[in-house]
């Protein structure tokens, strides 16, 4: 099947890199039009793939269109010999948000949503590649932080090409040509393995103005032998390696108890509500433990991300849900809400809520102003360092790249 399939596209069409990266950007339209191949020799080979695979199914569904949204698809290769790489997503994640969270456009305050996907792992269906979709683009990234770590290693086959095709189908992908649409795919193993051609996914990415970035986890001069940078190159990406065994507790600093200090009274300021209020109480606190326990630094860079925007809680956070008008007061199922205000009136119910926003606004400026040191003093000792490449470091790296290349700028 993976010979006729490559014949299809080697008979239509060259691989030049050139002409890759001037691929057109995906349209406005939405969803079932940017799902749409124009190649006629990707068509075909598409087509195929998706009577063998139901993920490579285009999935139906609108798309965003927002010129401000940030998509990053993380494609985590989960065999046995990667619990370093699952490692370092977790301790890493909340330094990437923190700088995401840096962005602007056209002077406003940017949208991210993160993808997961684990690919590689015998534990899961082989009808499926051995890939499976952890959680789809979300901008709750207490959600997001619970999916990493619930990640385990096991067995190994590695089909780079069908997880990228899989995440292209799957995945609501922004229809605007202004946004930043990037996915990493992270692994160890020849990136041509499995029935799906790479060649044809990293094609179609480029086409759908996703790029794709390839993070070999071992000797730089091994993935490009094994391919992984000539999938950057198909799919307008760039081409790293890392030492995926590094472990990555972060760099300790002055700062880090206050944060947490700060991180443990901001949360006192969150009224949960609804019938999973709750429960994503319980997330928020589950997260900030799994933090914790990776070190320190980890636990501090999460407690800056509850300071940024990107923090969203309006789903269940009275407090959020109000100030963004979500809900009213008056509109609330009282039987929803926390004991300390059931049997409250409208106007006390409306005074708790305000008091509580008073204190977290006071509290997210002051973990702002103490990230800021934070962060001059890691990029100081940073400099002062030669540490190797992790995939962190390299994923922080590539975003101001790639972000520059689509007009976005850091405050």
């Amino acid at each position: 099947m993976k010979k006729q399939l490559i014949s299809l596209l080697l008979a239509t069409t060259v691989l030049p890199g050139k002409a890759i990266l001037e691929a057109k950007p995906a349209s406005d339209a939405g969803c079932s039009e940017a799902r749409q191949i124009r190649d006629q020799s990707l068509r075909k080979a598409f087509a195929k793939y998706a009577q063998e695979y139901d993920n490579l199914r285009p999935v139906k569904g609108q798309c965003p269109s927002d010129y401000r949204l940030v998509q990053l698809a993380l494609l985590l290769d989960t065999s046995n010999s990667m619990d370093g790489l699952i490692s370092q997503a977790k301790s890493q994640l909340w330094r990437i948000v923190n700088e995401v969270s840096r962005m602007r456009k056209r002077g406003e305050p940017i949208r991210l949503q993160v993808a997961l996907y684990e690919y590689g792992n015998n534990g899961l269906s082989p009808r499926s590649g051995y890939i499976r979709q952890v959680v789809p683009f979300t901008e709750d990234l207490d959600l997001l932080s619970e999916a990493l770590f619930s990640l385990k290693t096991y067995g190994g086959l590695e089909y780079c090409g069908h997880v990228i095709g899989s995440s292209l189908n799957q995945l609501k992908w922004n229809s605007s040509r202004d946004g930043l649409k990037l996915i990493y795919i992270a692994g160890n193993e020849p990136f041509d393995q499995g029935d799906v051609s790479y060649e044809a996914a990293c094609r179609w990415a480029a086409e759908r103005d996703v790029a794709v970035n390839t993070i070999y986890c071992g000797d730089y001069y091994a993935g490009v032998q094994g391919l992984w940078k000539r999938g950057a190159t198909i799919g307008g990406g760039s081409y790293f390696s890392i030492d995926s065994d590094e472990r990555t507790p972060g760099i300790v600093t002055p700062y880090d108890d206050d944060l947490m200090m700060l991180n443990r009274k901001i949360n006192d300021t969150y009224v949960p509500y609804g019938e999973k209020g709750k429960e994503r109480l319980a997330r928020q606190a589950q997260q900030d433990a799994n933090a914790s326990a990776m070190s320190a630094p980890v636990a501090a860079e999460r407690a800056a991300t509850k300071s940024s925007s990107l923090y969203k809680a309006s789903g269940w956070d009275l407090v959020d849900a109000i100030d963004n008008k979500k809900v009213t007061v008056e509109g609330l199922k009282k039987e929803s809400l926390p004991d300390e205000l059931k049997g409250k009136s409208d106007k006390e119910i409306g005074r708790y809520v305000q008091q509580k926003k008073g204190e977290r606004e006071n509290l997210k400026a002051q973990i702002s102003e103490l990230s800021k040191k934070r962060d001059a003093y890691v990029q100081q000792k940073e400099q002062e360092s030669a540490d190797s490449k992790s995939l962190g470091s390299v994923i922080l790296e590539n975003l101001r790249t790639q972000a520059a290349k689509k007009n976005f700028s850091y405050k």
